[in-house]
């Protein structure tokens, strides 16, 4: 299994206090190889929170997070990040590219940690490959504010496939397109996750994105529903 969530509660509010803001309730979600998955539910349901924790970058209150095989629990923040980096692969809402540097440095910034002179040599070929892939090969050399906000978004997913991860979490990628890059974006996504066995989680408002994943999930009072197939 490639990411376990075993009965997850994540609140907020003071240890011992009765009012708390109870965001997710023991929930349990697993994730294998090849899946994609779309969460979807209303602003304030604790679909970006829910992704957090899958990807490591908050904690839960309670319950257990297992990557990989290993227990979230068991490393320390060293650990972890090193975890994070070699087996998951981030998109958000905005691209967050740095703006003094060009396309090709963006998307490399996840290799830099990589000490060993080969690896990075692949990685560098990798982010190639994929950057005329998603038709930005003639941008390569350009700054974010250079570019469109679908090419900046492409550029994004590019930087989070670069070290090859084993998942991808998307947390409202489309939300900042015009419906034509947003189409294209999802399809990219289907295209990964059909053709490399990429595992895809995306969060998202739009039923158009969620269509094209293969399980469709409801966040609602903290849990989870599988949705019929649309």
């Amino acid at each position: 299994m490639l990411a376990e969530l075993h009965n997850i509660s994540k609140h907020y509010g003071q240890s011992g206090s009765e009012i708390r803001n109870v965001i997710l309730h023991e929930l349990s979600l697993s994730i294998d190889e090849k899946d994609s998955i779309a969460i979807v539910g209303p602003s304030g349901s604790g679909k970006s929170t829910l992704l957090n924790i899958l990807g490591t970058l908050d904690q839960p209150t309670t319950g257990k997070v297992i990557i990989n095989g290993i227990p979230v629990e068991t490393m320390n923040e060293n650990q972890l990040a090193n975890h994070r980096n070699k087996f998951i692969g981030f998109v958000f809402q905005m691209h967050h590219l740095l703006p003094q540097l060009t396309l090709i440095e963006n998307v490399l910034l996840p290799a830099l940690p990589v000490k060993d002179k080969s690896m990075r040599k692949i990685a560098r070929e990798h982010a190639h490959l994929l950057i005329e892939r998603v038709g930005l090969k003639k941008q390569i050399h350009q700054r974010p504010w250079e570019l469109s906000v679908g090419e900046c978004q492409r550029a994004a997913v590019v930087r989070a496939l670069v070290n090859k991860p084993l998942l991808l979490l998307a947390d409202e990628p489309t939300g900042s397109l015009d419906a034509e890059n947003a189409s294209r974006l999802g399809e990219l996504f289907a295209e990964l996750n059909h053709e490399n066995g990429l595992a895809v989680v995306v969060v998202t408002h739009s039923m158009e994105l969620a269509k094209r994943m293969g399980k469709i999930y409801q966040l609602t009072a903290g849990k989870l529903h599988l949705m019929p197939q649309l």
